[in-house]
């Protein structure tokens, strides 16, 4: 099996997704593989989280599937007993870094300056979440940063289908994070084409 690195060079894109009704996680993940992106980043922002990517877990045996914004090991546990293939978090948690490697369990921090690249570096760490992006300094500053250290990003936070080609352009970058291809209220509404239209515009794009 190809390495997350791997597997996210390939996907592009990986769906940011907060998902409020674990009943509609299924479908969700049938659009995303049918449309051509096989992959979820399922934030603990819900309390729905787990479930859903237990759901999606069950449906989709295949699919590559990461829980995101992961505070602490509790959460941590949930993501991968509900299925989760990785971790995303947010920050720079030492903690939460050292008890995922502990376990076997692919992490994927967030750090937005050079110091927590070095922190996360000397941890062993070499593929990294830059976050928030847009607010961090965007593509200028994802730059200054890839000139510096060996490590590999992946830019969330502020990417959208205007700037998403510019981040996946620079070097180093494996894939970038987004949210507007995966509305909440869209998933609420279960407004399924509209959905369907949103990911196939993003796989476009990244193609």
């Amino acid at each position: 099996m190809n390495s997350l690195e791997q597997q996210l060079q390939q996907i592009k894109v990986v769906p940011v997704i907060a998902i409020e009704d674990a009943a509609n996680a299924v479908k969700l993940a049938q659009l995303l593989i049918e449309n051509g992106l096989p992959c979820a980043e399922i934030t603990f922002r819900t309390k729905q989280a787990a479930q859903a990517i237990a759901n999606m877990r069950k449906a989709y045996p295949d699919m590559l599937i990461g829980a995101g914004t992961v505070l602490n090991a509790k959460q941590v546990d949930a993501a991968v007993n509900a299925g989760a293939d990785f971790i995303v978090s947010p920050g720079f948690n030492p903690t939460t870094v050292k008890y995922c490697q502990q376990h076997n369990i692919k992490i994927v921090p967030g750090v937005n300056n050079p110091s927590l690249v070095e922190q996360a570096m000397e941890m062993g760490l070499k593929t990294l979440k830059f976050f928030p992006a847009e607010a961090s300094g965007g593509i200028a500053m994802l730059k200054a940063l890839i000139s510096v250290y060996p490590v590999k990003f992946m830019p969330t936070g502020g990417i959208a289908p205007s700037n998403v080609k510019q981040y996946l352009a620079a070097d180093s970058v494996v894939a970038c994070g987004g949210s507007w291809m995966v509305p909440s209220d869209l998933i609420n509404q279960k407004r399924w084409d509209e959905l369907a239209a949103l990911i196939k515009e993003v796989v476009s794009i990244a193609a």
